[in-house]
């Protein structure tokens, strides 16, 4: 499970005034604490058995892969109403299409058009559905639905893309921007209020499963889709939800190094970092030294090494300048972020 999708809004707007950050993915491919000061605050986390690695500056950054699978799939995936769609067998293959159509890549195209291209959330959702094909579907139908969007622009955009796609196809799809998942889930689950929701596989499973089965409930989400899915379904069953095709697109807590620092030790993964380098400095929010998929993860999973930890954000623009000026050796972002440079 990553750290919560409402952190976005604000550091997204944030990264894209203050610095336009280059990231790119090597391989195929949070509720943030407040920072103290520009630089955030740090803490020694012990010595290293291997050579310790001195951060390298640089302006771009790339992503380490996961090749250990530390982190919950995340997953764009259309929640809906049950009772909204009972009846009708359009409207879930039509949100199919859109699931297909997406990968992450695209996705980070998507949010660079918006958070730092400044371009509507509109604007690029029109202009994704006509380049996908997505404009004139087979599938027709008719009645009104409202789309309900979680207060960040990706958000926006994946539910501006719903209703696009299902107004192409007969509907009356309009989309109302409602807030965090503690207030529009329950909406969803009412029906009333809204029908449809983009969500993210792993983050609404683990929701749901506490909602369910109580706080102290064992997670059920992790690194494999279909079993994620498989048990995201059975809870939505619970409260009246039902779910589209997961798309290939995904939204997850990744880990950066400058590319100048990848290239100076020759690593493209976690697990290559871990064998090349000790003495690192890891920065990230405040969370990050308690999240089994932060901190403490990095060293269980991967046994990497970490001198410090600087308390910085949860992939925004601390994070990354504190990278950029080599003040830290390995951040957390997010692996759609709009100032990723997708893969080639």
């Amino acid at each position: 499970m990553k750290f919560p999708r409402t952190h976005l809004s604000l550091p997204r707007a944030l990264g894209a005034a203050v610095a336009v950050v280059s990231l790119t993915f090597l391989t195929a491919c949070g509720e943030p604490g407040s920072a103290g000061g520009s630089g955030g605050s740090s803490t020694s986390t012990g010595g290293s058995s291997v050579a310790a690695c001195e951060a390298v500056p640089g302006d771009e950054l790339v992503v380490l892969d996961d090749d250990k699978q530390l982190q919950t799939v995340d997953n764009i995936i259309p929640a809906i109403n049950a009772a909204a769609v009972e009846g009708d067998d359009a409207i879930v293959p039509l949100l199919d299409s859109v699931s297909a159509a997406l990968d992450t890549d695209t996705l980070i195209g998507l949010n660079k058009a918006v958070d730092v291209d400044r371009r509507t959330s509109k604007e690029v959702a029109e202009e994704f559905v006509a380049d996908a094909g997505l404009d004139a579907p087979e599938q027709s139908g008719s009645g009104k639905i409202v789309i309900g969007a979680a207060d960040f622009a990706e958000s926006a955009t994946l539910g501006t893309i719903y209703a696009t796609v299902l107004n192409a196809a007969g509907y009356e799809a309009e989309v109302t921007t409602i807030g965090n998942r503690e207030t529009y889930l329950p909406a969803l689950e009412d029906g009333k209020q809204v029908q449809i929701i983009p969500e993210y596989v792993g983050t609404l499973t683990e929701f749901i499963n506490k909602d369910v089965n109580g706080a102290d409930a064992e997670a059920v989400a992790g690194s494999d889709l279909d079993a994620t899915v498989e048990a995201l379904t059975g809870l939505g069953e619970e409260i009246g939800l039902v779910f589209g095709q997961p798309s290939p697109a995904q939204d997850q807590n990744a880990f950066a190094v400058t590319k100048a620092f990848a290239d100076e030790h020759g690593v493209t993964s976690l697990s290559e970092l871990a064998e090349a380098c000790g003495g690192l400095v890891l920065g990230g929010p405040p969370e990050c030294t308690e999240r089994p998929f932060c901190q403490p993860g990095l060293e269980e999973t991967y046994g990497l090494e970490f001198a410090e930890f600087r308390s910085l954000d949860a992939g925004g623009p601390l994070t990354k300048s504190a990278l950029q000026q080599g003040e830290v050796t390995l951040g957390l972002v997010f692996s759609s972020d709009g100032s990723l440079t997708p893969n080639a």
